[in-house]
């Protein structure tokens, strides 16, 4: 969307400022936050292209469709665990993290504590793995017809009692709460390692219509577990 926006711009310049353009941009060395996009936009302005004001407005609308596309840059580790586990205990406080305060038998095997439920949370951003490149460029907004993967891993269902699987686009954010029963019977479910005890379950176009049946908004997740526990 970015860069069509770009390339209107781009067509008023003329042919010498285009050529100049390509130039800069076939010798282009990125190093965050000076990537392609900031060196299109400084050019545009240098050329008397590119309004402060044109540009302060499709930056606000950019920004709003694509509020979660900063989550596409924090490195694997951080992203899946720990931006997750705090998200969902920003959610609601009744969540706890796990320990052994709340859990003398507790060595690491999940994450949250819930009424004296344990609790597993995976992430994962949606991403269209064909492109190469950065994360980010991979990222996908949620109302685009183009393939998708997310693959859940190191899913140990004999070690929690809930999972809350956490589904990143670029724009809105999605939650699937399935109990540990649930995810061991799921037809997508496959060992992730050859007789390893971890599992992954994939989330692709293919499949997400399946999981709908666990999708929670975030304000219903806590009572949910919790009226499935009293069954």
């Amino acid at each position: 969307e970015l860069d069509q926006i770009l390339k209107k711009y781009e067509e008023q310049l003329s042919d010498s400022d285009k050529t100049e353009l390509v130039e800069k941009l076939e010798l282009k060395t990125e190093a965050y936050p000076f990537n392609v996009y900031e060196l299109r936009l400084s050019f545009l302005k240098e050329k008397n292209k590119l309004r402060f004001a044109e540009y302060e407005s499709f930056r606000k609308d950019y920004i709003s469709s694509n509020k979660y596309l900063e989550l596409y840059g924090l490195a694997p580790r951080i992203f899946g665990e720990i931006w997750g586990e705090e998200h969902i205990r920003s959610i609601d406080g009744r969540f706890l993290k796990a320990s052994k305060a709340l859990d003398k038998n507790y060595d690491g095997e999940y994450d949250l504590w819930l009424d004296g439920f344990k609790i597993e949370v995976k992430s994962c951003r949606a991403i269209d793995s064909k492109i190469r490149g950065e994360l980010s460029s991979k990222a996908l907004h949620s109302d685009e017809d183009r393939n998708f993967w997310m693959n859940f891993q190191q899913l140990k269902p004999d070690s929690c009692n809930y999972f809350i699987f956490i589904g990143v686009w670029v724009n809105i954010i999605k939650y699937w709460v399935l109990t540990a029963e649930e995810v061991k019977k799921n037809p997508y479910i496959s060992h992730q390692h050859r007789d390893g005890i971890e599992y992954q379950i994939g989330i692709t176009h293919k499949n997400i219509i399946d999981f709908n049946k666990y999708l929670k908004k975030p304000n219903e997740i806590v009572d949910y577990i919790l009226e499935l526990s009293r069954k």
